[in-house]
């Protein structure tokens, strides 16, 4: 495609990213399973699966199962951990920074104690990544498994317990809950930008054997189902907070981008889609670009919470 005569660089709370288009955790790998699909480099921005501290297994299998318009997960974080992440993957993706795609290390933990010691190994063992994306979407074991960033004061203490350990961007990946409340407290607590959605709780049964379809009861809906409701708690958290909002939820194409930047996202994020269209971002990427030009912008940024209702 063509260059644009748009400006498509956007600032994600200091990550700087040469296009508003990044990958979800848990759905595009460590980056070069998509090599051989397209030129991984030309997008804004890559996060990495979430690791822990220490290496996770995960759920039991079955993981993962098909639903109306999307999927479900009950992966379970299974992960190798920050160190054998990096071990295995760390060379392409420095490399891919120095390429110009910014990559975003998401950390996971189940307590305060795990969190700390995720980001202290990314801080001490990548230095050269852009940004650390805080996942506190994760049940905290210590509290019976409510989710740790469930509350408001929840998500403040976690945000709070890492915010001086961490030294470049922190983004916070917030679960679908309490949007407006979550999201002002995580900017006090020191956040440099938010990401949402995660997942949205479900459930789906195989009516045969009455079991469910995956080896927990419930689990994480993604996809194009619940990419409405995304749009509107991105809208929510963009007028609750002065810090820019990585919207996700359901993007499969430019116009669902699109869509999330008019409702107040400074970048997009591509998950389930990449699971049945490898090339899903890329061509994100170049729509944006040509819908840009279409309204008549010099730089996509003024489109960014553009919406008229």
């Amino acid at each position: 495609m063509a260059e644009s005569s748009v400006n498509m660089a956007v600032d994600l709370g200091g990550v700087k990213m040469q296009n508003p288009v990044n990958t979800a955790s848990g759905t595009f790998g460590f980056g070069w399973q998509f090599e051989g699909f397209f030129d991984v480099s030309r997008l804004g921005a890559i996060t990495t699966k979430g690791c822990s501290a220490e290496p996770w297994l995960g759920n039991p299998e079955p993981r993962m199962c098909e639903v109306p318009s999307g999927m479900m997960n009950t992966v379970g974080l299974a992960n190798p951990g920050v160190a054998g992440m990096l071990d295995a993957f760390g060379d392409y993706l420095r490399e891919l920074e120095d390429r110009g795609c910014r990559v975003i290390l998401q950390a996971a933990g189940h307590s305060h104690e795990e969190y700390i010691a995720a980001v202290e190994k990314i801080e001490e063992l990548a230095p050269w990544c852009s940004g650390v994306e805080l996942n506190i979407s994760c049940p905290n074991i210590a509290r019976g498994g409510a989710l740790v960033g469930g509350t408001p004061e929840s998500a403040s203490e976690v945000v709070k317990a890492v915010r001086d350990r961490v030294h470049r961007p922190l983004l916070v990946k917030m679960a679908p809950v309490r949007v407006p409340e979550i999201a002002r407290a995580c900017e006090a607590a020191g956040a440099d930008a938010l990401c949402l959605i995660n997942t949205i709780n479900g459930m789906h049964l195989n009516v045969r054997t009455r079991k469910s379809m995956l080896s927990k009861p419930t689990g994480g809906v993604s996809g194009p189902a619940i990419h409405a409701i995304a749009v509107r708690m991105v809208w929510e958290a963009a007028n609750a907070v002065k810090i820019p909002i990585n919207g996700m939820g359901g993007v499969a194409t430019w116009e669902d981008a699109a869509e999330m930047i008019l409702a107040g996202a400074t970048s997009v994020t591509v998950g389930t889609a990449s699971f049945y269209d490898p090339t899903a971002p890329l061509k994100i990427v170049d729509g944006l670009a040509a819908w840009a030009a279409e309204q008549g912008v010099s730089d996509i940024n003024e489109l960014i919470g553009a919406a008229e209702c």
